[in-house]
């Protein structure tokens, strides 16, 4: 791997300008930091891509805005796992999947991450029953097809945080969820990626979710029913992955549709989706449409 860990920034120096390029700090939260008003130095790459990064400079920039380590035009589809951990399914009371539960959502779920908000839409207004979800991203490097578990991670650029924002009322609506979760910002993705490099089993990490400084999901990676080198088999299948695909796995239990009574996000509230080690903390604000 040419990096360690990646961003997507606006630099102070230039704000007409988006850059890629490595913290110098390799053991900083960039999500973190930048909330907290913090400069986050970064060597940027020659590259304008996470996919074609290129070489690092020695230059030092400034991150201004710090963005989604993908724009828009290179995710195509989100491909998405429900109910993927064992504990998540026992809230939910929910025999486990004996095959990996696919759902997607269109490039335009793609967010940034704090400060930019994500508007909960009129339609989850009406009754408040928006949620969070706390998720491992994997972002695809090369084009795969049909390949085999055992070489699935070969095809892995690196890893990411992202909240797979929901409607619950709309999900329920539906047998099918792509409606009920694919609206528009309601994919926070970032902003550090880590490559394979410095996270060689993703499996390792442990996951948490903060909800308005609440620690609502707690939970290792090894809970997952399917592994991420299942989970990429499986999508390929048939099926081809271009670089830049991004996969989300699942959440952890603690949503707030599993609670008893339910409870839900609305506008105002923060929620914090952080991997640990390496990645790092995705920092959400939510709005009302």
């Amino acid at each position: 791997m040419a990096f360690s860990r990646l961003v997507r920034f606006v630099p102070k120096s230039d704000e007409s300008k988006v850059l890629i390029g490595e913290p110098v700090d390799a053991s900083i939260d960039v999500g973190l930091a930048i909330y907290e008003g913090k400069d986050v130095e970064v060597k940027p790459f020659t590259g304008s891509s996470i996919l074609a990064p290129g070489e690092r400079t020695e230059n030092v920039e400034i991150i201004k805005t710090v963005l989604s380590p993908l724009a828009q035009e290179e995710v195509g589809t989100i491909r998405c796992i429900g109910l993927n951990y064992v504990s998540h399914a026992a809230e939910m009371n929910l025999s486990l999947p004996e095959i990996p539960t696919i759902f997607l959502k269109p490039s335009t779920a793609l967010g940034n991450p704090w400060p930019e908000p994500c508007y909960l839409p009129k339609i989850t207004q009406k009754d408040n029953t928006g949620d969070y979800e706390s998720e491992l991203a994997v972002i695809i490097g090369k084009t795969a097809k049909n390949v085999s578990e055992e070489d699935a991670l070969d095809y892995v650029l690196g890893y990411t945080t992202a909240n797979d924002v929901s409607s619950r009322t709309s999900q329920n609506n539906q047998s099918q969820w792509c409606f009920s979760k694919g609206f528009d910002g309601a994919c926070p993705l970032g902003p550090v990626v880590a490559s394979t490099s410095i996270v060689p089993d993703p499996s390792q990490l442990q996951i948490k979710g903060t909800w308005n400084g609440n620690v609502v999901q707690d939970c290792p990676l090894t809970d997952m029913i399917f592994t991420v080198p299942q989970v990429i088999s499986y999508l390929s299948q048939g099926t081809t992955l271009p670089a830049g695909t991004v996969i989300i796995t699942g959440t952890p239990p603690g949503v707030g549709a599993g609670k008893k009574p339910p409870q839900y996000i609305k506008g105002g509230d923060e929620f914090r989706v952080s991997l640990e080690p390496h990645i790092g903390t995705l920092i959400t604000q939510f709005k009302n449409e």
